[in-house]
């Protein structure tokens, strides 16, 4: 069984810078970013930036994984508004997110053969803070019950889709269509 070695500090400070720089980077530009300006902003080199990432498929991957563990966590660590407040507040958040990285997860889904579209976008960790918020929110009756979780997913997916590059309107349309699922 092949076992990955851990990076050393200076290894896991240059992926981190390289994450951060293509995060930045892929916000303005989409996912075309020049790789070239990605290393140069990380301050790192070409050599390293290919070390780290040997693919811009694989570059991209772990910026749209850390920008939606980042997503995750900050549900998790937000609870006590009002559950219909809280699922809002968190798919607005998730579309504006999606809407603003521009093409990201559209190379994702086109990415490499025999991993699920699944398994590129992250779905699974959206899916679990999906299911608490729609639990909770059901509980109270501040969704109608045929509201699903895939239901809103799919949802803030085609606002964010449709609105790419432009999180304002994305955010707009999504309080618009959330109006409509209150009771």
């Amino acid at each position: 069984m092949d076992r990955v070695k851990p990076l050393r500090a200076d290894g896991r400070r240059n992926r981190e810078r390289i994450v951060a720089a293509a995060t930045e980077l892929v916000g303005r530009d989409g996912a075309q970013a020049s790789l070239e300006e990605i290393a140069r902003r990380a301050g790192v080199g070409s050599a390293t930036l290919h070390r780290h990432f040997p693919s811009r498929h694989a570059l991209l991957e772990a910026v749209f994984r850390d920008g939606v563990a980042q997503l995750c966590a900050r549900a998790a660590a937000q609870p006590g508004k009002a559950p219909a407040a809280e699922l809002a507040a968190w798919l607005e958040e998730l579309t504006v997110y999606t809407a603003t990285n521009r093409g990201l997860a559209a190379v994702l889904l086109t990415g490499p053969e025999g991993l699920s579209a699944e398994e590129l976008c992250c779905t699974d960790m959206l899916r679990e803070v999906l299911n608490v918020l729609v639990a909770r929110a059901s509980s109270v009756g501040a969704i109608h019950a045929g509201a699903t979780t895939e239901d809103l997913m799919m949802l803030a997916n085609a606002i964010a889709v449709a609105n790419e590059d432009d999180p304002l309107t994305a955010r707009r349309v999504l309080r618009l269509a959330l109006t409509g699922i209150r009771p």
